[in-house]
């Protein structure tokens, strides 16, 4: 294999990425302001957490979403069988979505309309947000292995246009939405139905243009189906455990507090994807190399993925968080106006949430690549399904909302751990080394860029000066502490290097 092609191809693809990331998360952040707005926070809390609901009945989805994107990256790193994984892969989700939908319209159907918390005078629109959801979900399920081929074959520069084109047509619909005199939470779920099925012919077109494998007729072969479906049997736990700490969350949040607290925790994950997009972006663009390295048997390189994309993400994550955990309330007063109570704290936590998944995704991949996950889901799924049942019963006990993600944040760092542990022996990953390049170094780094930035926001006012000298001390210090502490000799050579090569032209 030739890592310096693969080494490019991963730089362009990222940068890419980044401009996608760049336009959708000012996109994101914009349209929040002005939903939250027109809305009002019942509204959107109500749309946050009913369109969440259908979302609990796609871990089916989710589990075969891992599977397929691990099986064509694999049979492209050998060039065997793509045409075989990807008609696979549209029979499994054909039949997903129709799981979905049935469970949509019966135990979903009567569970909106029962145990949640909705004013009684909202549940005509709730009703209707709930259906758009299910319009939406079905559309993405069978979307699922077109968008897999093209991250399999790292085609970035579509992937990147393709969601740009979403943002803009989600950006069009929030500045349509004051126009229609009906009510704007019916009206902006409708809106959101046909944006889905634009993207979705967009994507198929795309597909069927520069992918001959996705062409003629679908290929039953019982073998590869058996295989990819045991594969997501054993991922079933681990999504049933994503699901649990979201939208379970979600509801529990809204059974004890109501749709306002709903509300607080969508602002919140909004922030939270923003950020967290500045690392999903080089992930996205890595973790098809680290399947295809396992694939050819060149264990050495995989481990040095997997070292530098946990590390990178981290720092990544670091730079834009630290400003936004010191300085969140003036921040979110700034861009909503109207803050909704509990949001602050929400932000702070779920950002230290992120922080650990971004060093635990190269690892599932890694895991994923071996497709042997039968002990790795068994032992992190139940891991993590714990956060629900413990999160009820710290409110039942009388917690304030902010003690659900406090459980998560416990949770996902035990998780990391054991999921080094478990993973070590299946890529021959050598401990000492992980945690000398990965754990030690982020830890080291994290502190050294808080100290100093913390120290003054408790003695400064508040400020718009204090508020820009916290933040440039914020980035200036962590990316000095990244440079002299975070990377190895090799790496500085290579920045010094790139930075020469850039005053030179």
């Amino acid at each position: 294999m030739n890592h310096s092609t693969d080494n490019k191809r991963i730089a362009k693809n990222t940068f890419l990425l980044y401009l996608r990331m760049l336009f959708n998360m000012a996109v994101s952040l914009y349209t929040s302001r002005i939903i939250l707005k027109i809305l009002g926070v019942d509204d959107f809390g109500i749309y946050n957490v009913v369109g969440g609901i259908i979302s609990m009945f796609t871990f089916l989805n989710s589990a075969m979403s891992a599977s397929t994107q691990r099986f064509l990256s694999f049979e492209l790193g050998k060039q065997e069988n793509i045409h075989k994984v990807f008609s696979s892969s549209i029979l499994i989700h054909r039949f997903i979505a129709l799981i979905v939908l049935l469970s949509g319209e019966t135990i979903g159907l009567w569970f909106v309309n029962t145990q949640l918390n909705i004013p009684l005078s909202r549940m005509g629109a709730a009703n209707v947000v709930y259906q758009c959801s299910i319009l939406i979900c079905l559309l993405n399920i069978i979307s699922v292995p077109y968008n897999a081929t093209i991250i399999a074959h790292e085609k970035m520069k579509a992937f990147a246009y393709i969601s740009i084109a979403e943002s803009g047509l989600k950006l069009g619909v929030v500045l349509l939405l004051p126009i229609f005199a009906f009510d704007h939470l019916k009206v902006y779920a409708l809106l959101l139905v046909s944006t889905s099925i634009i993207i979705r012919l967009l994507y198929t077109q795309y597909c069927y243009r520069n992918f001959s494998e996705i062409k003629g007729k679908l290929y039953r072969d019982k073998g590869l189906l058996t295989e990819m479906t045991s594969f997501a049997g054993w991922s079933l736990l681990g999504n049933l455990a994503l699901i649990a700490y979201t939208q379970g969350l979600n509801i529990l949040l809204n059974i004890f507090f109501g749709p306002a607290i709903n509300a607080a925790r969508g602002i919140a994950v909004q922030v939270q994807n923003a950020i967290n997009s500045f690392c999903i972006n080089f992930q996205t663009a890595l973790n098809p190399q680290i399947t295809k390295s396992f694939a050819t048997k060149e264990l050495a390189y995989m481990h040095q993925l997997i070292v530098r994309s946990s590390k990178f993400s981290f720092f990544l994550l670091l730079i834009l968080s630290l400003p936004v955990l010191i300085e969140t309330e003036i921040i979110l007063k700034w861009w909503l106006g109207n803050v909704p109570d509990y949001t602050i704290n929400f932000i702070r936590i779920m950002l230290l949430i992120s922080m650990i998944d971004a060093i635990s995704n190269p690892l599932v991949i890694s895991a994923h690549a071996t497709g042997k996950i039968r002990l790795y889901q068994i032992v992190l799924g139940g891991i993590l399904l714990c956060i629900l049942p413990i999160s009820y019963i710290t409110l039942k006990l009388g917690a304030a909302p902010e003690a659900v993600f406090i459980v998560h944040f416990i949770i996902v760092c035990i998780a990391q751990f054991v999921r080094l542990w478990i993973i070590r022996p299946m890529i021959h990953l050598s401990l000492k080394y992980y945690f000398r390049e990965v754990i030690v170094k982020i830890v080291l780094v994290f502190f050294l860029s808080l100290i100093f930035p913390l120290i003054l926001y408790i003695i400064l006012p508040i400020t718009w000066w204090s508020f820009i000298l916290i933040c440039s001390i914020c980035i200036c210090g962590t990316i000095s502490a990244i440079y002299i502490i975070g990377l190895n000799k090799q790496e500085r050579m290579f920045i010094q290097q790139k930075i020469q090569l850039i005053k030179r032209r």
